[in-house]
């Protein structure tokens, strides 16, 4: 049976564990509406102005004066997986899922023939793949020293893709993240970003005719690198909500575990303390009867 000293310390730092982890849940609480609040607001402004490149795209079609970013190299030999995660964990199965679907997608590329680079946003979705894809990292972007996500970070990281898209490295770009639903629900998610790519109903959802001054092509030239950046930005953002979500969760999570541990081990205190206070009863009394 444990020494009832050694159950009152360890009473004692559960106890304190549990008013971290309720601490760091009110915390995440806080940083979450915020999160949450930008990740929607950005929604509506993303969504428009993927429909007006939708548009765009529609009228120039594959046609040999369309942008790069948009027609693409004709090839899909060289792929480039940008993983975003976060800088910090204690947050559930957040990052370790968004690697997970980075792993699979780059398993499956390799085992088709295709070559793979990766550049990693966030030190734990580094550390994450680093033991399995680590030969195929060409660059870490860190973003702990920013407080919160704004849009400079994002065009960033947009510049350097596409540079190195425009330097010939790589056919196809896709992004990971976790798009936020709710505290208890992120979806990670993958995302083709170059060559453009738009979803039917964003190129059918405006079926109006447009005369653009200059072209198409020279509008889509300017946009769609502004397009590349605002798809990060908004994959950042819906990121910081699912972190934020997902360390409220396994932080209330915790503290009711710590709970649970508190409950028993008080049991466990009393029962011993009882069968103490038993043993030296019985040996008073045989002392007693002994005289």
């Amino acid at each position: 049976m444990p020494n009832l000293k050694d159950l009152k310390n360890r009473i004692e730092s559960v106890k304190n564990t549990r008013k971290i982890t309720k601490a760091m849940q009110m915390v995440a609480a806080a940083k979450l509406r915020r999160a949450q609040e930008a990740a929607e607001a950005s929604r509506p402004y993303s969504e428009r102005f993927n429909s007006v490149l939708a548009s765009l795209a529609a009228s120039v079609g594959s046609a040999e004066g369309a942008p790069l970013l948009l027609r693409g190299t004709g090839k899909q030999d060289v792929h480039l997986l940008v993983v975003m995660t976060a800088e910090r964990g204690l947050c559930g199965g957040f990052n370790s899922n968004i690697a997970k679907l980075a792993k699979n997608h780059a398993a499956e590329l390799i085992s088709a023939g295709k070559q793979v680079k990766v550049i990693t946003v966030g030190k734990k979705g580094r550390d994450a793949l680093k033991r399995e894809l680590g030969d195929y990292f060409i660059e870490h972007i860190d973003l702990s020293e920013f407080k919160s996500i704004q849009y400079l970070n994002a065009q960033s990281i947009a510049k350097g893709i596409v540079a190195r898209f425009d330097d010939n490295e790589y056919d196809v770009a896709t992004i990971f993240y976790s798009k936020f639903v709710n505290v208890v629900s992120q979806i990670p998610t993958a995302q083709q970003i170059i060559p453009a790519s738009f979803d039917e109903d964003s190129s059918s959802a405006n079926q109006t005719v447009y005369d653009y001054e200059p072209d198409e092509e020279t509008i889509l030239a300017d946009l769609l690198p502004r397009g590349v950046a605002t798809q990060i930005f908004s994959a950042l953002l819906e990121n910081g909500a699912s972190e934020q979500g997902a360390r409220m969760s396994a932080m209330d999570n915790a503290t009711r575990n710590a709970g649970e541990m508190i409950d028993k081990l008080t049991i466990e205190f009393n029962r011993s303390r009882q069968a103490v206070i038993t043993n030296e009863l019985i040996e008073i009394i045989s002392g007693a009867e002994a005289l």
